[in-house]
């Protein structure tokens, strides 16, 4: 996979995360959300960390997506605990070796046998800890940070994060910053939307997606490597990428087709790109038109109420109830609702993402699109075959 480097924007967040940014919020938490594949958590890992590093800031990464089996706050905790364990190196070796329970880090008791494993109630002193034996500020990175709602470990989990912030940083002086990606702005919002919410107060910022100046770099590449194919036509690439979802993966698959010498295209490579971008655009709605009409139609329902309310959804009122029977043509118990729910969930891939607090939300911000524009289109609902469909 191509790397291109984003270096004026990793250098323009860390920034603002050590408060030289007039004006922004991110020293309290920088909140950043992406559509799913378009880079962003190769900008965290490949632009963003590198430069905090190179700024004696003591970075730790997790991926709340690459293991869902288990608990988030496990991961998180797990996460801060190979950091520290790392930072106190042969102190904390010895101290294991000579049968001692805890080590004192800054006046901090470390249990030893814990490290790597800590459980959300002693997150804040693990990273307390961590900042007193690394002598540098620490930047956690959580991606896909949404899924930390999930349980409640990771609810707790990013309440001890929020007090831990709090704890070690003072005005111009951040200590512990945190920076919470999401593929999903809508439920990443529920970190920060309710009075509940851990984050309460801070904002959701939208990360710039790959533009003019990737695609310029990709032309740049081609036309250094294919000379025969003289002038390279950017504005229909530039549309051929925004037809990918600016996806850059799915983008550069297409050109290693259109490219390759076994190609079968006449023509020029930049249409045969627009025909992918579109082939990929039709295969991408057919398949959600097909998990959708694949549905029962109580689950249809459930799923449509879902896609037109969106952060106001309440599967269970008087009003969702009597949605669900217009749809569906029979009376709608909060029971059968509830089966519905379950099944979208259980649906492979799952349809429905369900946080520790039973709310809802579509899984894949995807779907969303798609239902606004045939919404728009007039398309709305999809019709799909008949299926004689028994309740179990």
């Amino acid at each position: 996979m191509l790397y291109y480097p984003r270096t004026p924007l990793a250098a323009a967040l860390a920034d603002a995360l050590q408060g030289k940014a007039a004006f922004s919020d991110a020293p309290n938490g920088l909140f950043l959300a992406a559509p799913r594949r378009t880079g962003k958590s190769t900008f965290l890992q490949s632009d963003l960390m590198p430069e905090l590093a190179r700024r004696q800031v003591v970075v730790v990464y997790v991926d709340l997506w690459a293991d869902q089996k288990r608990d988030p706050g496990s991961l998180i905790a797990e996460a801060v605990g190979r950091a520290l364990l790392k930072q106190l190196g042969v102190v904390a070796k010895t101290a294991r070796s000579a049968g001692l329970e805890s080590i004192s880090v800054g006046g901090i008791k470390i249990d030893t046998s814990k490290i790597g494993r800590t459980d959300g109630s002693t997150l804040a002193d693990a990273l307390r800890a961590l900042v007193e034996a690394a002598k540098s500020p620490v930047a956690l990175i959580i991606d896909e940070a949404q899924h930390a709602l999930t349980s409640e470990a990771g609810e707790t989990a990013m309440a001890a994060l929020k007090s831990a912030r709090d704890q070690l940083n003072r005005p111009g002086h951040a200590q512990l910053m945190l920076v919470m990606s999401g593929s999903d702005r809508d439920k990443l919002l529920r970190l920060v939307n309710t009075n509940a919410a851990p984050f309460y107060g801070s904002q959701i910022q939208r990360m710039p997606e790959l533009g003019p100046d990737f695609v310029a770099h990709i032309a740049r590449l081609i036309a250094r490597q294919r000379p025969d194919l003289g002038e390279i036509n950017q504005v229909t690439l530039a549309e051929a990428f925004a037809l990918f979802g600016q996806r850059p993966q799915f983008f550069m698959e297409a050109l290693g087709q259109v490219l390759s010498p076994l190609a079968t295209h006449t023509g020029r490579f930049e249409d045969a790109m627009l025909a992918k971008a579109a082939e990929q655009q039709r295969s991408d709605e057919a398949q959600m038109e097909s998990d959708y009409t694949a549905l029962r139609p109580l689950e249809q329902a459930v799923l449509w109420r879902m896609l037109e309310l969106g952060t106001r959804f309440r599967p269970y009122d008087a009003d969702a109830l009597q949605f669900y029977a217009d749809k569906t043509g029979d009376k709608v118990t909060v029971a059968k609702a509830q089966k519905a729910l379950e099944g979208l969930r259980a649906h492979q891939p799952s349809l429905v993402w369900k946080s520790a607090r039973s709310e809802y939300a579509v899984e894949d911000a995807a779907m969303l699109r798609w239902y606004a524009q045939r919404v728009q289109a007039g398309t709305w609902p999809p019709a799909g075959p008949q299926l004689d469909w028994l309740d179990e």
